[in-house]
């Protein structure tokens, strides 16, 4: 209502937009303006000048007072306009064509949030946090820095990480796809520059990246031009061309589609056939280079020496890949990404930097923007911003229990001391990543008096930070916030080579202090916690459309494995440094967000589930009760009933229907008793010192999706391809597969031996015998399970293999006996 009545008032002055030629004309004018639009909106809204000074507070406008800082009427109304449309919170569906231009500076304000409470049902359940209703504020969102498109000189530059390891198991095409949406964005090109780290030094990743900037030279320019919604290619041509666009738009969208396609071509044939890569000269570096046995190497694909910031320029693209050798540690993707800030240091040493995985490509053209406004905000708080997180929202399979999740308990830690980052779709602050702490710095920004003492003594530097003087240099300049190096990228490749080195790390700070925090394969959680340790907040920005979108692995082997490491890393997590559960009422991290943390222990409840999971058919194997009777059942029913529909409300309430609830209850049983047990295994066997953890990169495929519109990709349909992934889930001969095969088995020969009445008589037993509700648990189980039910009697990669069959019927036949048994 307010902006709705700043918005009437600002169309009924229908005056042109000033220019910028004649600053004392213009400053005239503008009081005229700024005296005329409030003349109009109070007498277009009743409550005068009060009501609109809250419209100036919501738009971060300055005072009335003060005439000669506020924008001009052109600005004001696109910040009006913002407003109203922020406030609609309605999804738009736009075609393939051009798309709205977004308004600079979208933030919306601060709300009441949901926070987090440490409880659940029970001890199983107290790693989950479940968040609830309460009074305090939450950081998921702040008042950004308005005008930014008026200020395009003063947007800070911003270095983009994109890390990949593995050609096969990460094709190049997908990378691809994620580069092109990252130099497409809206962003000044000249301020912008794009890392790509290849952890598996691979001639076809630089191959395919050399092709795709030769695509970029025609892709940017048309997105930009015509304002294209989603800008990774592979998704935007999946819907037709309509014919109600006019020929201009018409010609170059046919034009840059058969670009993509011969790009396309070319990266997946070159994946086949490797000698289409032997004519390249710049491929002879990786002739002796394998995997886990290479030399440093650094090359510039593309250098912006424009500087100017237009439409038809491209931002920087550069190649790296660190050194490996079989006896040097290298901390996998940690690793990697503490190199890509030495590198990015080193060349541009841009003060934010944004880490998006290789397959989730930005689908909000304006997300650094977005970022931008609670970078720059001025904020009077002692809790300032380190990093700001995006949700992980994917395209290509039912990911609904993770947007709950995202929904509930993302914006409920936000409300404490800020979100937790993710691994992807994060910004980042440079000089946090260095380690600065808020207390090293004053109110304006600037390094205190002790931290210069601290930070920039030479003996210090070298030190902490390693030998490279070049990049002392850099990290004094970040620490001081001065602005990036006007030199070439080309003259720091040397430089770049020195600091990929394995030795370069010894006897320093980075993976400690520095940059991402070793000692865990959850380097995302272990890096989070450490920053908030030192008392820096962060912040959740949840826009619409969604800023990130990726990829998942089928279900299946893939998904299990990924789980897998994820809770392994969890884990490992507890017995590092950075656990939360170390000095619980020390350090500057707020003790309510320290339980935020522990729902690493979400992966304990793998044990508890798979004995509940076994209770009711031992229960009716022994002929045993297991729930109380009479009354007490009724209570127990009631409990589980409300927290079926409570959660069920969760995914209504967000938008998913019935049947994506019972498919998101059925994968997270899967994963607990496949998965996440197996994580337990390996954490006991790194700390009784049999083996280490490893890491094993997920599977990404090009998955075939139905035609999507530019503001709606995600399919959320009941009859889409991928929403049904019950039906199709993929076994092989892996172990993770025989616990779930053993439920399965174990529950059916319970209901099996009650229904002919073979149990074991215990009717004297002082819990007397088993009833309807040790069947109705059973009956429960085998639905959750309801996969491998299906995988009993599939044939292919749908059905179970014969030698898991074979395990799990062995523990099954065990189990039983020993339940009948005496």
């Amino acid at each position: 209502m307010i902006a709705r009545g700043l918005l009437q008032a600002l169309d009924s002055r229908q005056r042109t937009p000033l220019t910028l030629e004649d600053n004392q004309s213009v400053q005239t004018q503008t009081d005229n303006r700024w005296e005329g639009i409030w003349r109009s909106a109070t007498s277009h809204y009743r409550g005068g000048s009060r009501r609109l000074a809250r419209v100036f507070n919501i738009l971060e406008l300055p005072p009335m007072e003060t005439s000669a800082d506020l924008p001009t009427i052109q600005e004001s109304h696109e910040l009006a306009a913002t407003a109203l449309r922020s406030a609609k919170r309605r999804r738009r569906r736009t075609g393939p064509g051009p798309s709205p231009r977004l308004l600079p500076g979208l933030c919306s304000r601060k709300r009441n949030m949901a926070i987090v409470s440490p409880a659940r049902h029970g001890f199983p359940f107290a790693s989950s946090v479940q968040p609830k209703q309460s009074k305090q504020r939450s950081a998921i969102s702040s008042r950004g820095l308005p005008i930014l498109n008026f200020r395009i000189c003063d947007l800070p530059s911003v270095d983009m990480f994109v890390p990949t390891a593995n050609p096969v198991r990460e094709p190049p095409i997908i990378v691809a796809n994620t580069v092109l949406s990252l130099l497409a964005l809206n962003y000044p090109a000249n301020k912008l520059a794009c890392y790509v780290s290849d952890d598996g030094c691979s001639p076809l990743t630089y191959f395919s990246l050399k092709e795709t900037f030769k695509f970029a030279k025609i892709w940017v320019p048309f997105c930009k031009k015509y304002n294209v919604r989603v800008r990774a290619p592979f998704r935007y041509f999946l819907n037709p061309l309509v014919a109600a666009y006019d020929s201009e738009f018409r010609k170059d969208w046919k034009m840059t589609k058969r670009e993509y396609e011969k790009l396309r071509r070319k990266v997946e044939d070159s994946t086949g056939d490797s000698f289409l890569l032997d004519g390249d000269d710049e491929l002879e570096t990786f002739s002796n280079a394998k995997p886990n046995n290479h030399s440093t190497i650094v090359k510039v694909v593309w250098e912006n020496k424009g500087g100017v910031g237009d439409e038809k320029e491209v931002p920087h693209l550069v190649y790296i890949s660190r050194e490996k050798r079989p006896d040097y540690v290298h901390h996998y993707k940690s690793g990697a990404m503490n190199f890509l800030l030495r590198v990015s240091g080193l060349m541009t040493n841009a003060p934010y930097m944004l880490n998006v995985d290789c397959d989730m490509y930005a689908n909000e053209a304006d997300v650094v923007r977005q970022a931008m406004c609670v970078f720059l905000q001025k904020s009077k708080s002692p809790d300032r911003c380190a990093f700001v997180q995006f949700p992980q929202e994917f395209y290509d399979s039912n990911s609904d229990e993770l947007a709950v999740v995202q929904s509930y308990l993302g914006r409920g830690v936000a409300g404490i001391q800020g979100p937790l980052y993710c691994g992807s779709g994060c910004f980042h602050t440079r000089r946090v990543m260095y380690g600065l702490s808020p207390d090293n710095l004053e109110n304006n920004g600037d390094l205190s008096s002790s931290a210069t003492i601290e930070f920039l003594d030479e003996d210090s530097l070298a030190r902490k930070f390693g030998s490279s003087k070049e990049l002392v240099i850099s990290i004094v300049e970040a620490l001081q916030g001065k602005s990036n190096p006007k030199t070439s990228l080309t003259d720091f490749i040397e430089a770049a080579q020195m600091v990929g080195h394995c030795h370069y790390e010894h006897q320093t700070n980075w993976g400690k202090t520095l940059g991402c925090l070793y000692d865990s394969v959850a380097e995302d959680m272990n890096t989070s916690i450490g920053i908030h340790l030192r008392g820096w907040s962060s912040s959740y920005i949840c826009p619409d459309p969604p800023a990130f979108l990726g990829s998942t692995p089928s279900v299946g082997f893939e998904a299990i494995v990924q789980q897998r490491r994820w809770g392994t890393g969890a884990i490992e997590v507890l017995f590092n440094k950075q656990s939360p559960l170390r000095g619980m009422f020390s350090s500057k991290i707020r003790f309510r967000q320290r339980l935020a943390y522990l729902w690493v222990l979400m992966c304990l409840r793998s044990i508890p589930e798979l004995f509940y999971c076994l209770l009711p058919a031992y229960c009716l194997l022994r002929n045993t009760a297991l729930y109380p009777k009479g009354p007490c059942l009724a209570i127990t029913v009631t409990i589980v009933v409300m927290h079926c529909l409570y959660t069920l409300w969760q995914f209504i309430n967000n938008g998913f229907s019935v049947r994506s609830w019972y498919v998101s209850q059925s994968l997270w049983r899967i994963l607990a008793t496949c998965g996440w047990l197996f994580s337990i295994h390996d954490i006991l066997l790194k700390l009784l010192g049999i083996s280490n953890v490893g890491f094993v990169v997920a599977k990404k495929t090009t998955p075939k999706t139905m035609p999507i519109s530019g503001y709606e990709p995600i399919q959320r349909q009941d009859d889409g391809p991928n929403s049904c992934y019950i039906h199709k889930f993929e076994f092989d001969n892996s172990c993770h597969f025989v616990p779930g095969t053993f439920i399965m088995l174990v529950n059916m020969a319970a209901l099996a031996s009650n229904f002919v009445g073979l149990q074991r008589s215990c009717c004297h037993h002082e819990g007397g015998r088993s009833g309807l509700a040790e069947n109705c648990a059973c009956i429960l189980v085998i639905l959750l399970f309801l996969p491998f039910l299906k995988g009993l009697f599939a044939k292919g990669k749908y059905g179970i293999p014969l030698s898991t069959l074979s395990k799990a019927a062995v523990l099954a036949m065990i189990f039983v006996v020993f339940a009948v048994g005496y």
